[in-house]
């Protein structure tokens, strides 16, 4: 399955269960196997749910208390890891083997300057006097500038760097040991298109300079498909499908990979409503007796749900192809498991964009707002004047500190502007000043904002019909909300059905719920007051393409049956292709770019907006990419 004779990572019928206080121990991963040899890049793709960061963390051995591996093995440059003790696979990580974090807080101590977080990972360089600290100081010096960042950095702290730049040193400081093997969890869900492809051209570019092996675990396709050699397509604990980006992008051989890459957005067409998988991957505990994707897959039959098939090669598709689907090759000949992405956004490319609604007033309207931070060197907002009308979406882009939170955060009342003006509904916020509290309640009735953490955005000791009916009473709330429990309980279970949700959710705490579930709690929290104007801040950055593909339906239907206005703030130019009638694009807190859709992502004016299209990991933006680098010749 790999290029090298022994792989430098070599796991095979690995399984790993949770312990139960009654009963069988609860299996959480079954039969999986992964290679990846030195200097390769292996992707591991799939749902939240699905498995990829547990069989990092079996690899690690970082598993969660009452989790452990109950067969299979797990070699490093053929060394047996799973059977090491704790002492000596603690030596191992960090040293030969490092996990990085998607969130680049969790990875860096905030009380510890950059510089001191890469040097204590440095092999070399660790003896005491001057010359020692003058040797580390040059080495963590070297260390910065191979991740694109200056070496003055090393006295900042964590917060004082944007995302992307905190990302950079994490990844500093996951390689300061010189390792043969990283495992990047997710690295690149919060960044913008440009950070995304300076961290994934440098993880690629370091795994090949140093003949360091590199598993990236990601649910972006585009990502996978763009920077890694092999591709795993793992599913409720298992591998369904195996083999080169090449191939799983134009000839998936297991239909939930074709379901997953139909659910993926694109930036060259709207396609309404978005392909999207029903349902959510099943829990430990609740997958049935065969094929685990059965119950989603429209192809399923009896065969499928009577026993699991394993991974076995695919006939007539090439070395290295691996199917979970028994169904696998009749599919083929009927067609079924081809890619729909893009058929369908071929049959829309040419769609005109909708049409802006006829508004006499905005619903929200910024005039020459700016907005400077002590200490900061240049202002977050510089005199952003734009406008939303009623019923229209408007997505807000740009690279990561380009300010369109801030100027978010001025408009919802959140910060103050230091000048310009602010109007919600009939709500006006004047500079300097922060808002009283009739003012913040009126605002309140006006506005209300979708974060994009759903696990930080419910009170996790509350039910979802209190969390719910806490919103109904509240005095933004237009007309007071319903009088009476009983009023309130059925306007509840209004907003749980309009957000896909069944009554009985209204019991349940956020806890028991997927992420795209808690999502759509925050979505109908929101709506509770029934505002003019929905701020969505990232709102579908950290979910599945799947379950994204969902909410971007539901939001857009929603929007058109209750009439508000949205502000979509996203770095996915991908989704702002689905979901926005306009765009506007920040750049270093000013604004460069507006106008509609199809016409900015078809066309753009501005520099920045082609080099933004240009990042893009997807094929689609190859013409962008070209542009964008004669500009950046010619600059």
């Amino acid at each position: 399955m790999t290029t090298a004779a022994t792989p430098l990572l070599h796991v095979a019928d690995l399984g790993v269960a949770a312990a139960r206080a009654h009963g069988e121990p609860l299996a959480l991963l079954d039969s999986v196997a992964l290679d990846v040899a030195r200097g390769e890049a292996v992707a591991v793709v799939g749902e939240s749910g699905s498995g990829k960061s547990l069989a990092s963390r079996a690899v690690t051995g970082l598993l969660p208390e009452g989790v452990t591996v109950t067969g299979g093995t797990v070699a490093l440059d053929g060394e047996d890891v799973l059977g090491l003790g704790p002492r000596a696979r603690h030596a191992l990580r960090g040293r030969r083997l490092t996990l990085l974090l998607q969130d680049p807080f969790t990875m860096l101590h905030p009380q510890l300057t950059c510089g001191r977080q890469i040097a204590d990972g440095l092999r070399a360089h660790t003896g005491r006097g001057r010359a020692a600290r003058a040797a580390r100081r040059a080495e963590v010096a070297r260390r910065l500038a191979e991740v694109g960042l200056d070496a003055t950095l090393a006295d900042r702290y964590p917060h004082e760097l944007s995302g992307g730049m905190r990302q950079r040193v994490a990844i500093a400081a996951a390689l300061a040991g010189d390792p043969d093997l990283l495992i990047a969890d997710e690295p690149t869900t919060a960044l913008d298109a440009a950070s995304q492809r300076a961290v994934l051209d440098l993880l690629g570019r370091l795994g090949k300079d140093r003949g360091m092996g590199l598993v990236l675990i990601t649910h972006d396709l585009r990502v996978a498909f763009e920077v890694c050699d092999r591709v795993y397509v793992f599913y409720a604990g298992t591998v369904l499908e195996h083999g080169r980006p090449a191939d799983l992008r134009t000839r998936p051989r297991h239909p939930y990979t074709a379901a997953l890459l139909a659910a993926e957005p694109s930036v060259r067409a709207r396609r309404e409503p978005l392909p999207a998988l029903p349902g959510f991957v099943p829990a430990p505990g609740h997958r049935t007796p065969g094929c685990p994707f059965a119950p989603r897959c429209a192809h399923a039959t009896d065969t499928c749900r009577a026993a699991l098939v394993r991974l076995a090669p695919v006939p007539d598709a090439g070395e290295g192809r691996l199917s979970a689907c028994v169904r696998i090759g009749e599919l083929v000949r009927e067609g079924d498991v081809t890619p729909v992405r893009e058929g369908v956004a071929a049959s829309v490319r040419d769609e005109p964009a909708p049409a802006r609604p006829a508004a006499a007033d905005a619903v929200l309207a910024v005039d020459a707002v700016a907005r400077t931070f002590p200490g900061a060197g240049r202002p977050a907002v510089d005199k952003v004047s734009l406008a939303v009308a009623p019923g229209e979406v408007l997505a807000l882009v740009g690279e990561s500190g380009s300010g369109k939170t801030t100027l978010a955060r001025i408009a919802l009342g959140l910060e103050s502007a230091d000048a310009g003006g602010v109007r919600v509904g009939d709500v006006t916020l004047r500079p300097g000043a922060k808002p009283g509290a009739a003012t913040r309640r009126a605002l309140a009735a006006q506005a209300q904002i979708v974060f994009q953490d759903p696990y930080a955005s419910l009170n996790p000791l509350c039910t979802l019909g209190a969390t719910l009916a806490e919103a109904l009473a509240s005095p933004a709330a237009r007309g007071g909300g319903p009088a009476d429990k009983a009023a309130r309980t059925a306007e509840v279970e209004r907003l749980l059905a309009q957000v896909g949700l069944p009554a009985a959710y209204a019991k349940r705490r956020p806890a028991a719920l997927s992420g795209g579930e808690r999502q759509r709690v925050a979505i109908a929290r929101a709506l509770a007051t029934r505002p003019r104007l929905l701020v969505c801040d990232e709102a579908v950055a950290a979910l599945d393409v799947s379950v994204q593909a969902q909410l971007l339906n539901l939001l857009r239907a929603l929007q058109r049956a209750e009439g508000f206005a949205i502000l979509f703030i996203t770095h996915d130019l991908g989704v702002v292709r689905q979901i926005a009638d306009r765009v506007a694009v920040m750049y270093r807190g000013g604004l460069v770019e507006v106008g509609d859709t199809a016409r900015v992502l078809g066309a753009p004016a501005h520099a920045w907006t082609r080099r933004m299209l240009a990042a893009l990991p997807d094929e689609d933006a190859e013409p962008a990419r070209k542009r964008a680098r004669t500009e950046e010749a010619a600059d």
